[in-house]
């Protein structure tokens, strides 16, 4: 019997939200009935280093590893590490990138450059990919840091599930002072 599941990684740098995203999702595929596994990867996150997330959910999930190639969504909210999970995508997974920079440290004080047109180059190598300008549309929605939410709004466009499970979600898992802005940021990522 083949057992069927949908991986999803979050990648980013600290600070972005990667851990509230994966809360947010696991809360409504716990929701809808599905077994789910989180993995959080920290590394560096309190110096701006890579932080990410797995995400596995199915009937029956036994790990939550995504190896190389496994990934059915791989959601960056920086270009940098796009192109670093890039290699664990599916050759059928969809990637969504938020066009935001944050120069690592090497870049900051001259010893390496930041890569040129990443997104470009991600869509060359034949990934399926959707980019958008998540800060600009956190700030709209009122706080730069809500770029995290603007991903998760994008993502349901992908995954579907009802919006109310969405919503609960978003309630459930925001900070009391945040939900507003969350909820704004979630409906400007779903259009965008």
């Amino acid at each position: 019997m083949m057992n069927n599941t949908t991986s999803v990684i979050f990648a980013g740098v600290g600070g972005q939200g990667t851990l509230l995203a994966s809360r947010i999702i696991g809360r409504v595929l716990l929701d809808g009935g599905f077994d789910v596994k989180l993995s959080e990867v920290h590394g560096m996150s309190q110096r701006g280093g890579s932080v990410v997330t797995y995400v596995k959910y199915g009937e029956k999930v036994y790990s939550p590893v995504i190896d190389k190639g496994e990934a059915d969504y791989i959601v960056a909210f920086e270009q940098m590490e796009a192109a670093r999970w890039l290699n664990y995508l599916k050759p059928e997974g969809k990637m969504l990138i938020n066009t935001q920079k944050l120069p690592p440290m090497p870049v900051i004080t001259g010893a390496a450059e930041y890569n040129a047109d990443i997104i470009g180059k991600i869509a060359a190598s034949g990934a399926a990919v959707k980019s958008l300008n998540a800060l600009e549309l956190a700030e709209r929605a009122g706080s730069a840091r809500a770029v995290n939410v603007v991903m998760m709004g994008a993502l349901s466009n992908e995954l579907g599930f009802g919006g109310e499970m969405w919503e609960a979600a978003l309630s459930g898992c925001s900070p009391a002072k945040a939900l507003d802005i969350n909820r704004k940021a979630f409906k400007l990522g779903k259009e965008a």
